[in-house]
């Protein structure tokens, strides 16, 4: 039997400033077919190309990833500063309605840091460009030198809702995660349910209220050695859970996949 397909969105590069390829880091595919047991397929960020409509009638869930560009903030009604660093606005164009179809229908989606945030502002709501900067919080950047492994090290708690879904989904009120971001949540979308928290108040994860799919998603980054770390295992393995009901025509409300 064929595997679901699981969509997983891509960013634009420019390889020696001159040709455009559309990429994703290597971890999100392995952790698609290594713990979600699907097949993954790259997602060109390309609106005038990809379209919803295709993309919801050919795929079992989606991946919203990580990435160096931001959401671009006239999509949430503020002005762009070179505080808000670069953007992406084809992968604007193709993840964020793609999440409000998704969303709609009971699609399973999954969002990481970048997707994280994309999940926020379809929702409506809106990003503080440099959470560094705000009174009181830390500096969620990935450090600057070290090795991959140094940049992917676990880093600072994260609580969640006692009794929510990622308490019941991780088997923990707290777990430790890592923490590559810049931007982070100022206001919630609508139905946008924060249920993790880091030590200085940071959102860390996320649903949406109601859906009728699966639509958890983390600030931090679980697809780094997503087969091997039990926080991480535990999320792809419930997104996964989630595709292949999906996939096998079951219509299960997002709190039932993962409670």
């Amino acid at each position: 039997m064929a595997r679901p397909i699981i969509g997983i969105l891509t960013n634009s590069h420019l390889i020696n400033d001159q040709y455009e390829v559309y990429g994703s880091g290597a971890i999100n595919v392995e952790a698609v077919g290594d713990v979600c047991d699907a097949l993954p397929l790259l997602i060109p960020s390309t609106p005038d190309h990809v379209h919803v409509k295709d993309l919801i009638e050919r795929c079992a869930g989606f991946i919203f990833t990580g990435a160096r560009p931001n959401v671009h903030p006239d999509e949430y009604g503020e002005e762009a500063t070179p505080a808000y660093g670069d953007f992406d606005r084809g992968r604007d164009g193709v993840a964020l309605p793609l999440i409000r179809a998704c969303v709609e229908r009971g699609l399973p989606i999954f969002g990481i840091c970048r997707g994280f945030q994309e999940v926020n502002v379809a929702m409506g709501g809106s990003l503080y460009p440099e959470i560094r900067d705000l009174p009181g919080r830390t500096n969620h950047r990935m450090p600057p030198e070290g090795t991959i492994e140094e940049k992917f090290a676990l880093r600072h708690v994260v609580k969640f809702t006692e009794g929510g879904v990622f308490h019941r989904v991780l088997g923990s009120h707290e777990v430790m995660t890592n923490t590559l971001h810049g931007q982070g949540i100022k206001e919630a979308g609508a139905r946008i349910v924060v249920d993790g928290v880091a030590p200085d108040g940071t959102p860390e994860a996320i649903y949406v209220d109601g859906a009728p799919g699966f639509t958890m998603s983390v600030q931090w980054h679980p697809e780094w050695k997503a087969a091997s770390n039990p926080v991480s295992s535990a999320l792809f393995t419930a997104f996964g859970g989630a595709v292949h009901a999906w996939d096998a025509g079951e219509l299960r409300p997002s709190l039932k996949l993962v409670g």
